[in-house]
């Protein structure tokens, strides 16, 4: 069985405020980016990983992030498109020799664990798809453009969904080709299946695996891996 690992790391930023891609700001002195590859290169099952950067950005990946800590798994850099959909597409159209698995993943989600995605992958024997995701706590409203409330969520039902998402590839390289075709904007990669008529299994997420989106996300990352830090020592 050949599994493969789509990791994005073409964020600009843009919303971290940061004058860099938010993949190269720092944790313990170490890539956000590096963090995330780190996890796929002990993931015994997974057997290589396609990279997707924006352009700009290959000259720091090459040299500061591949070079540097020798991920001897990417196999490939691919370039990102102007949506996130975009560029899992170029992802998945760049994998050359087809495999059975392929796991999606956002390089800015950087604790998770070898043992978090080997989960997904061992499920696959018996689902399609399977995504990871938490209940949510807050309550849900629907919002008008005004700013009025429209409608409150039953909270029951909803989910809050992460990554990595792990599919069957023939589904969701099929699945991705035909909702790009019908213009169908996808709120993530599970959504190009759930456009098919296919289910998607929903297993329990990590509260840890937050994405680093903002500076407030990056000073909760910090504390975060304090913490896994401190839990090791122990």
């Amino acid at each position: 069985m050949r599994i493969l690992a789509i990791v994005l790391a073409g964020g600009a930023g843009k919303r971290m405020g940061a004058p860099t891609n938010k993949q190269f700001l720092l944790l313990d002195n170490k890539p956000i980016i590096a963090h995330t590859l780190q996890v796929f290169e002990e993931c015994k099952p997974v057997d290589g990983v396609y990279l997707v950067v924006n352009q700009k950005d290959l000259p720091i990946i090459q040299e500061e992030i591949l070079e540097t800590y020798r991920f001897s798994k990417v196999i490939k850099l691919v370039i990102g498109g102007r949506l996130r959909q975009d560029s899992v597409k170029n992802g998945l159209d760049a994998i050359e020799n087809p495999c059975d698995i392929v796991i999606i993943h956002d390089g800015a989600r950087p604790f998770i664990s070898p043992s978090f995605v080997e989960k997904g992958i061992y499920l696959m024997e018996m689902f399609d798809a399977i995504i990871p995701a938490l209940p949510v706590k807050d309550t849900i409203k629907v919002i008008s453009k005004e700013g009025f409330v429209l409608k409150t969520l039953e909270r029951d039902s909803l989910w809050q969904v992460q990554t990595p998402q792990t599919f069957k590839y023939d589904l969701i390289t099929k699945a991705y080709r035909e909702g790009m075709a019908k213009k169908l904007y996808g709120y993530d990669d599970a959504t190009f299946l759930e456009s098919m008529g296919k289910k998607v299994k929903v297993i329990e997420g990590s509260p840890y695996n937050i994405k680093i989106t903002t500076p407030e996300d990056l000073i909760m990352a910090r504390g975060i891996l304090s913490e896994i830090k401190g839990s090791l020592n122990q």
